[in-house]
């Protein structure tokens, strides 16, 4: 893999299926871990060989005519060289010999400018200083973070210096949900200090391969978080037992941290339109909510029975102490304006 496909590329952590409870008393939402689709790697270096291309030898580039070389004294070859070929032979070769210098100084602030580029701008809606602050860690180590694809980053998180956007399809919703998935939003917003704005509804459909910038329909800034209610008619992972789906996306610029910039989360309306029958069908389905909201802020599943994101659910529908530990740790990540 070149350096290019090295510093440039998008990546969702596994997204973690929650299994629909089982009715009766104590009945919960259980979970059961299983990857998805990985969104694919953007090979960058067509788009930039395009832009090089105009400066290649053999094209004219400017109006007037390029400067000659004088023959040295002691030279007895008999043609002078354009000082345009030249320079551009030595910035191309220059370039490929010294990648950091290409995808530091060159290839990343252009990105954003690129036909077709995967990325925003940089910056968009970045605060010099975080929005929110997140709550004191009760000191308990009961979680799990989402694994980090840089063993040098202890964990990966989204910026709090910029609002956490998110849409809604609400398309298949259950009766009786109405208010859940703000409620569930609120929760993991105090419970990290992470600023979430609503971006109101959308009719983009869930998908495993989602493109994390969408221009034309988001405007140019990182895809919003999308929920939907959906099926497993329209995402065949939700087939079965699994309630729901969650995770994220990260982005990375050399020489800065990885970060979140774009997230999913997927729940099975049909499942949830019979869970929403048993006594306590509202809590749960928010419970639900929540420890997908979790898995998309960066919560793995823990071993411990008494918390939210424990691997199989009997019935908790609130976060615990570990789930509370975890997510006030993760609302404390860098900022990445450059992203």
């Amino acid at each position: 893999m070149g350096a290019m496909d090295r510093e440039w590329f998008y990546k969702d952590n596994d997204t973690k299926p929650a299994r629909r409870p089982e009715p009766g008393p104590g009945a919960g939402s259980g979970v059961q871990r299983s990857p998805s689709g990985r969104v694919p790697l953007w090979a960058l270096e067509e788009s930039l060989n395009g832009q090089l291309q105009e400066h290649a030898p053999g094209r004219t580039t400017h109006s007037r005519k390029p400067k000659r070389v004088r023959k040295p004294r002691r030279r007895r070859s008999g043609r002078g060289l354009r000082l345009g070929t030249v320079g551009v032979i030595a910035l191309v070769v220059g370039l490929y010999l010294t990648p950091t210098i290409l995808d530091r100084y060159i290839l990343a602030p252009a990105l954003p400018y690129l036909p077709g580029s995967p990325a925003p701008p940089r910056g968009v809606d970045a605060s010099d200083v975080p929005l929110g602050l997140p709550p004191a860690s009760n000191g308990s180590t009961s979680f799990v973070l989402e694994e980090s694809p840089d063993d040098s980053q202890d964990f990966v998180a989204y910026d709090p210096c910029r609002p956490v956007d998110y849409v809604l399809r609400p398309d298949f919703a259950p009766a009786g949900t109405d208010g859940l998935i703000e409620e569930a939003v609120a929760e993991i917003s105090a419970a990290t200090g992470l600023t979430f704005a609503y971006r109101g509804i959308t009719s983009e459909a869930p998908s495993e391969d989602r493109d994390p910038y969408q221009p034309d329909r988001y405007g140019k800034r990182w895809a919003p978080i999308l929920i939907s209610w959906t099926s497993p008619a329209e995402i065949p992972g939700l087939e079965g037992d699994v309630a729901g789906l969650g995770g994220s996306l990260y982005a990375h610029t050399p020489g800065k941290p990885f970060v979140y910039v774009a997230g999913q989360i997927q729940l099975d309306a049909p499942d949830a339109n019979v869970v929403m029958q048993y006594p306590n069908g509202r809590d749960l389905v928010k419970a639900l909510i929540v420890h997908e909201l979790a898995h998309v802020v960066g919560l793995d599943h823990v071993d411990d029975p008494s918390q939210l994101m424990y691997e199989e659910n009997n019935g908790l529908t609130a976060l615990g102490d570990g789930d509370r530990a975890g997510l006030a740790l993760l609302g404390a990540g860098p900022c990445v304006p450059q992203l």
